[in-house]
């Protein structure tokens, strides 16, 4: 199979929710079902927005070592990338990622509440479709 990845990112854009992994304090991992990025830059850097007291910014601050796993299921198709997340409570990002639709998650708004940003960069990858998979490095 040979990957193009901007038919990775098409993939991407198509799916609703993204898999979070972390790990745990005793290195175990921790799936979370996410919604989809609020930013994508290319297969590289993925934004998220989540709660400031969430455990997976817990576990983020204390070990940035992460994947996220798109999928499929009608088509049996998968994408998974590793890197590290970091977690940004910088204001200018937050309010420029602030969406009007996040009041219902976040009621103090974008820098009254606990909002707060994951911001994953990808390293490598892994694509699954038709019985075959392709490992690849994220430039």
């Amino acid at each position: 199979m040979q990957i193009k990845l901007e038919q990775l990112a098409e993939f991407i854009d198509k799916q609703s929710t993204a898999f979070v992994g972390t790990l745990d304090d005793l290195g175990y991992p921790n799936i979370k079902a996410m919604l989809s990025p609020i930013k994508r830059e290319g297969l590289k850097t993925f934004w998220f927005h989540t709660n400031a007291p969430s455990l997976k910014v817990r576990q983020a601050r204390a070990n940035p070592k992460t994947c996220l796993y798109f999928c499929d299921t009608a088509q049996f198709r998968g994408l998974m990338l590793r890197g590290k997340t970091e977690v940004v409570n910088d204001d200018a990002i937050k309010t420029g990622l602030w969406r009007e639709a996040f009041t219902m998650y976040y009621k103090g708004g974008a820098l009254g509440g606990d909002f707060i940003l994951l911001k994953f960069t990808a390293e490598t990858g892994r694509f699954y479709f038709g019985f075959d998979s392709d490992d690849f490095v994220v430039e």
